[in-house]
């Protein structure tokens, strides 16, 4: 009897603390009922899935640069004199010397007498000479288009193609110059030194050597020569 009257009294004053467990514990139930979208097995901490894409687009972009660059001189378009387009692959099969050119600089008599010689004595074997005017060096090249031609033309009797002024070096260099440099560092760096640098371009577009801007034009005779296959 006693033992009845007391497990009676104890349930009566825990009944209270386990009301209040339970009235905690469905509260804790209701909270945790709330934050399921964090917790979802389809949303995991409600974050957006991880995209690849720019990964997948970066290498297609990686791609397509490493697929057009270009791979010799005969990717390039210039301009002409007169502001005309002029697709390099028109010499295919040529072996070609580029020079950027000036008019009023110190090297000027020498390399202009001397290509025209070169050039009029290779030409019929498939030699061609490009001319690059330039004014970055000394401001030696201030003319026209019109007035650098008819200067070459008409003092040295240059036949060879003059084409566009351009820049050879920084950042308005022109693409074709940067693709030669790329192709044939200098000595001391790729940057052109001076007016009269010289670029050799075999049969297939590929740049094979570079010669300094004091190297005259016939001292690289031999050099046009082996690349035409001329013998004599």
């Amino acid at each position: 009897m006693l033992r009845s009257s007391i497990r009676l009294l104890y349930i009566r004053r825990t009944s209270p603390l386990l009301r209040s467990l339970s009235s905690s514990s469905s509260l804790s139930s209701k909270r945790f009922d709330s934050a399921k979208p964090i917790f979802n097995s389809h949303r995991t901490f409600c974050l957006p899935p991880i995209s690849t894409t720019g990964a997948k687009l970066s290498r297609s972009e990686h791609s397509m640069a490493a697929s057009s660059e270009p791979k010799s001189l005969y990717d390039f378009t210039v301009k002409d004199a007169k502001g005309n387009d002029v697709d390099l692959s028109i010499y295919k099969g040529k072996v070609l010397l580029i020079v950027n050119v000036a008019s009023q600089c110190g090297l000027t008599n020498s390399n202009y007498t001397e290509l025209a010689q070169l050039y009029e004595k290779y030409k019929g074997h498939g030699f061609e000479i490009l001319a690059f005017p330039c004014n970055q060096f000394g401001n030696q090249e201030p003319g026209t288009n019109e007035e650098i031609v008819q200067f070459a033309c008409t003092r040295f009797k240059a036949e060879y193609p003059i084409f566009d002024k351009v820049d050879v070096n920084g950042d308005k260099a022109a693409p074709v110059y940067k693709f030669l440099k790329s192709s044939k560092g200098g000595l001391f760096g790729d940057g052109i030194k001076w007016n009269f640098a010289k670029f050799l371009v075999d049969k297939d577009g590929n740049v094979v050597d570079r010669f300094a801007p004091t190297t005259s034009p016939l001292s690289i005779e031999k050099d046009v020569k082996k690349l035409l296959g001329v013998t004599a």
